[in-house]
């Protein structure tokens, strides 16, 4: 695309254009390994247009963090009131069995955003920087926000949360080693894949295919 097209963008939607862009250089190459030349590319714009916009790479990093936090937060928001329309089925174990099946469709969930390329692995990447006193900072803040959510509104003791949050890890660690890609192949790689993504299997499997 060239800049004469892009400018005739809406400013929002270009924003989020370079911000998808983003995602996915950093959760590919990090923080470190990333430039901006390479964002203004995968987004199809000139450099120096992203530099106008965000000022700077650090810069970038933090909203590209942002958007995934906001985008993880909302799903999470929007899987809880469903859960709680449905009048917060406990089923045979009580309790119990009640935060088996949130837990169930919080997973589910976060599996989904995968869809949106780059968002949980930008999001590993964050997570990785906690000694950045600008995205650590942004990052511990995020993902407190997160276990309290799970803990607050769902009810998860401090063990359910801590499970809850260590699963979503182990996501984050398989799409960041594109395991993903030995599925078939190494018989290990696919007894853990199978066992982590279950029903979202094939979702998986296609966007590794399609990051391919």
């Amino acid at each position: 695309m060239s800049s004469a097209i892009s400018e005739r963008i809406p400013s929002a939607e270009r924003r989020e254009q370079i911000l998808g862009a983003a995602s996915l250089v950093f959760g590919e190459r990090g923080y470190f390994g990333a430039t901006t030349d390479q964002i203004a590319k995968a987004a199809g714009i000139s450099q120096p247009y992203v530099v106008r916009m965000f000022g700077s790479k650090e810069n970038l990093f933090v909203e590209v963090l942002q958007r995934a936090l906001d985008k993880l937060m909302t799903s999470f928001q929007d899987t809880i009131d469903g859960w709680k329309a449905d009048g917060s089925p406990a089923g045979e174990n009580g309790a119990v069995g009640e935060h088996h099946e949130i837990g169930r469709r919080l997973g589910l969930a976060y599996v989904n955003l995968i869809e949106d390329r780059g968002i949980l692995l930008s999001l590993m990447q964050a997570f990785g920087m906690g000694n950045d006193a600008v995205i650590g900072g942004r990052a511990r803040e995020g993902f407190l926000a997160i276990y309290k959510m799970v803990r607050d509104q769902v009810g998860f003791s401090p063990d359910e949360a801590r499970t809850f949050l260590a699963e979503g890890m182990l996501l984050n660690t398989l799409l960041g080693l594109k395991l993903p890609a030995e599925y078939g192949k190494d018989a290990c790689a696919t007894e853990i894949i199978e066992s982590t993504f279950r029903t979202k299997l094939q979702l998986v499997l296609d966007v590794a295919g399609g990051n391919a």
